[in-house]
């Protein structure tokens, strides 16, 4: 049922408006790290208590990896997904794209909702996330984030490293429109073919000028040493045809 508020005028109660008194309903909460310790034991393979982040959970470097190739590769179209061993490193260079398996499997229950993101000192180095922000419910497998080096020297990374990090929220009830069959579990050659080839970035590009501006230069500097040369022969056979 509704009620009434009421105002004064000239010290009488005077009915003002009628509110109708909504539903209620469960809003998103994003789980605390509580809740995380309780719930990820059975969500997240390998689970760690230390690895609860205040409201979030850190996930590590898989034992896979693809980076995009640069002017360095020898073979660009011969360039593919690596294997890490043993906390094996790897760099990503400035201006190139990679895909990034995470070692944990996780899963998303059906009434939530997860989101996912790069830990904020590799975001300050230039490390940004471009496959998404969110993980939908029903989903079950490893992570897999593609990443690009937007900043202006090569990223080093590492096995095992924790370079990534998962909430997860509540949603206002149990979904059907969830994810189905199984995720992510490896780094598949389908998913590298439409960055196989070498990708020219800003600071190669830079780099690839500078390098044009330096031959210039030395072919210039050439040029007027052999105008010279030939300048001073023309003259020489000119004076000696005048003593003649």
């Amino acid at each position: 049922m509704g009620t009434f508020t009421r105002g004064s005028l000239n010290g009488m109660a005077v009915p003002l408006a009628r509110i109708e008194k909504l539903p209620e309903s469960n809003s998103m909460a994003f789980w605390s790290g509580e809740t995380l310790e309780q719930r990820l034991p059975t969500l997240v393979k390998p689970f760690h208590p230390k690895n609860v982040d205040c409201a979030a959970y850190t996930l590590h470097v898989g034992n896979e990896f693809y980076v995009s190739p640069d002017g360095d590769i020898h073979s660009p179209l011969r360039h593919t997904v690596e294997r890490l061993e043993d906390e094996g490193a790897f760099t990503i260079p400035p201006g190139q794209f990679a895909f990034l398996v995470t070692d944990e499997s996780v899963r998303v229950p059906d009434d939530a909702i997860a989101f996912i993101s790069i830990r904020a000192r590799l975001q300050f180095n230039g490390l940004i996330d471009i496959s998404g922000f969110h993980v939908d419910p029903g989903y079950h497998g490893r992570l897999l984030f593609s990443v690009l080096n937007a900043g202006p020297k090569p990223i080093h990374l590492r096995q095992n490293q924790p370079v990534f990090l998962i909430w997860y929220a509540d949603l206002d009830r149990v979904t059907e429109r969830k994810k189905e069959g199984r995720g992510f579990e490896r780094i598949e050659p389908g998913i590298v073919n439409g960055i196989s080839g070498e990708i020219l970035s800003l600071q190669r590009l830079s780099e690839e000028v500078h390098s044009l501006q330096s031959k210039a230069k030395s072919l210039s500097t050439l040029f007027w040493a052999l105008f010279s040369i030939l300048v001073s022969m023309i003259l020489i056979e000119f004076r000696s045809q005048i003593s003649i």
